[in-house]
């Protein structure tokens, strides 16, 4: 999709999703969505592209790092159960507790038993949050390995995104097949009624940042509270000439140097 449409397409789904905030920071809504996928599939900037203009009081982003010493002594949920949404919050894992369904093990960073383990819990927590009250949604972001390919050797040649290649995505690039067989066993063991999978093409980065959007709106119940979103008329702005405050020119402050001074 080309940059024009997908800023003309945005737009009006930004409109959408801030009556969505409305609706949820009102009736005290609890959503947790959760995207999932491999390295470069995408997560980052289908987040970036949804918070571009919503209040960061009532959606959070949630992108922990490795557990700590301590952390990995508790049970497994225990982590991340401290960032789930209270009411009137919506907030956005990037990646979640489904780090042991595939990179984990595929990593050597958990025991095969411990793997288990979680495969056979994760629904019935994913239950409870539901019967909580809670919307869970959960996005899996699907690239194709050509694609991971071209935005791999990207981030290698662009110093600017150099911070986005790490280690584990190189040796991620080398366990393709390993990772797809803990994908599949993801969706066979935890695509249930109350939380299924929806698996979106991130092939086209716009496309997939749009899908992903209407896929959420389609899923979280709002409703257009007309007077939020009507015009507000400000009182008129007090005349600051009738103070005796004398306010100090920039000169007499710590100026920043102007460094385009010379496109004047």
């Amino acid at each position: 999709m080309k940059k024009k449409r997908f800023a003309k397409e945005l737009e009006p789904l930004e409109l959408e999703l801030a009556k969505l905030q409305e609706t949820v920071s009102r009736k005290g809504l609890k959503v947790a969505i959760i995207f999932e996928g491999r390295d470069a599939a995408g997560k980052g900037g289908a987040i970036k592209t949804i918070m571009r203009r919503m209040n960061a009081r009532i959606w959070r982003i949630v992108a922990l790092p490795k557990p700590s010493d301590r952390e990995q002594t508790q049970w497994y949920f225990e982590r991340y159960v401290k960032h789930l949404p209270a009411g009137g919050e919506i907030v956005l894992f990037d990646r979640s507790w489904y780090n042991r369904a595939v990179v984990e093990p595929v990593m050597g960073f958990c025991t095969q038993e411990q793997h288990e383990h979680f495969m056979r819990e994760v629904p019935a927590f994913e239950k409870m949050l539901i019967d909580s009250g809670m919307i869970l949604i959960k996005f899996w972001i699907h690239v194709s390995a050509e694609e991971q390919e071209k935005r791999f050797q990207d981030r290698a040649n662009d110093p600017r995104k150099r911070w986005k290649l790490s280690p584990i995505d190189l040796k991620a690039r080398d366990l393709w097949i390993e990772f797809t067989r803990y994908r599949d066993k993801m969706f066979k063991l935890t695509h249930t009624d109350e939380a299924p999978w929806l698996v979106v093409d991130g092939n086209d980065k716009e496309k997939a940042r749009l899908n992903i959007i209407r896929a959420i709106l389609d899923r979280v119940p709002y409703e257009y509270n007309k007077e939020a979103f009507d015009p507000i008329k400000l009182p008129p702005r007090p005349d600051i000439k009738d103070s005796d405050y004398i306010e100090p020119s920039l000169d007499q402050l710590n100026l920043v140097k102007d460094y385009y001074a010379d496109d004047d």
